[in-house]
């Protein structure tokens, strides 16, 4: 029997910027927005709130991923209370900061791989059975939008973990698709090759120069999680015949992670305004 419940979004790593906008356009288009996180229960609700003020559904979770069981069980318990899992997004980052080989303990790497790999391969073992069973019975695909980050195309000096972390995550997702999209899971990984407009995310990170780094970015120089959630909306929707496995996003001005010899203009420690001034 067809389940009439609303279909949910699943956000592991709902935070102010990416997760929490995405959910926000997934509600909006009708879907019932579950949100998790690690912390800040207070910012959830508000979360919550905002996407119920604006005629949408949704409810919020605390929940630390690398807890064994804990995905496990966040599955099982929105399945049986809320509904199916017609799009989950797996929205945790692995970055710890530039750290030299010597400065980065052995908990500290293993913790990068427990964020950004294993976490997508306990999501895909507990989710994907059921989606499997649902486009087989019902024609219903499923989809999972995987976040990543220039780390997973290109390993800088310092990004020991936080790299072997998301190459893995974009291997994974990789054999996830080779296997699962004939089944009818849409695996999608999406590369974020820029900074994001985030204030719990980029914003703690920055401090007292966020505002000062955006406006430096210029206009349009800094993703905004709301556009971005476009993007996620539009993989999820894609019909089966054209369905994308990889996309890169960045700022227009921003250099992309392939170009290995920047002209001299360009700033060799990060990305930056590449063309003219004017």
């Amino acid at each position: 029997m067809t389940d009439t419940r609303k279909p949910v979004f699943l956000v592991i790593g709902a935070g102010a910027g990416i997760g929490g906008s995405a959910g926000q356009r997934f509600a909006a288009g009708g879907y019932h927005a579950v949100l998790a996180r690690r912390s800040d229960e207070a910012g959830l609700q508000r979360m919550v709130s905002a996407i119920e003020a604006a005629g949408g559904s949704a409810s919020g979770t605390l929940m630390n991923a690398a807890d064994d069981g804990a995905i496990e069980e966040l599955v099982a318990r929105t399945e049986r209370d809320i509904g199916p899992i017609a799009c989950a997004l797996y929205n945790l980052g692995a970055q710890i900061g530039n750290r030299s080989l010597p400065d980065t303990p052995h908990r500290i790497f293993e913790l990068g791989w427990r964020l950004g790999t294993y976490g997508v391969f306990r999501l895909a073992h507990a989710l994907f059975p059921l989606m499997v069973e649902r486009a087989r019975d019902h024609g219903q695909h499923g989809t999972l939008l995987v976040t990543s980050a220039t780390a997973a195309m290109r390993g800088n000096a310092g990004q020991h973990s936080h790299a072997a972390a998301m190459g893995g995550r974009r291997m994974l997702c990789q054999t996830l698709y080779a296997e699962y999209a004939p089944q009818g899971v849409h695996v999608a990984h999406v590369v974020v090759d820029g900074a994001v407009d985030a204030p719990d995310t980029l914003g703690k990170l920055l401090g007292d120069h966020y505002e000062a780094f955006k406006a430096g970015k210029g206009p349009d120089g800094v993703i905004d999680p709301a556009a971005l959630a476009e993007t996620y909306w539009h993989l999820a929707h894609q019909p089966r015949n054209c369905w994308s496995h990889e996309v890169d996003v960045r700022p227009w001005r921003d250099v992309a992670w392939w170009n290995d010899n920047p002209d001299p203009q360009i700033d060799s420690k990060g990305k930056v305004f590449a063309g003219p001034k004017d």
